[in-house]
């Protein structure tokens, strides 16, 4: 199993854009019992991923109780990136 960064950003390889909590539902099958596995902790390696070039905003909505989300994705040349560094 890869550690939890590495899924979250192969994930974004996968999906046209993601929010913190769809890629939380994406993984919860295998990391849920993650320490780390928590809104908090996904949207900080988001923030890192973005900070590092590998993903970038898409847009932004506000969810039922008007709480800002942030969609991210991974343009092809990040996908390259990632695929190159983290294997399937």
């Amino acid at each position: 199993m890869k550690p939890l960064n590495y899924a979250i950003l192969k994930h974004f390889t996968k999906v046209t854009e993601a929010s913190a909590l769809d890629v939380m539902e994406a993984l919860k099958k295998d990391y849920s019992s993650f320490k780390a596995f928590n809104k908090a902790a996904i949207i900080d390696a988001l923030l890192t991923a973005e900070a590092n070039g590998l993903i970038e905003e898409a847009r932004v909505d506000l969810d039922n109780n008007e709480e800002l989300i942030i969609f991210y994705c991974a343009n092809e040349e990040s996908k390259a990136v990632i695929n190159g560094y983290i294997r399937d």
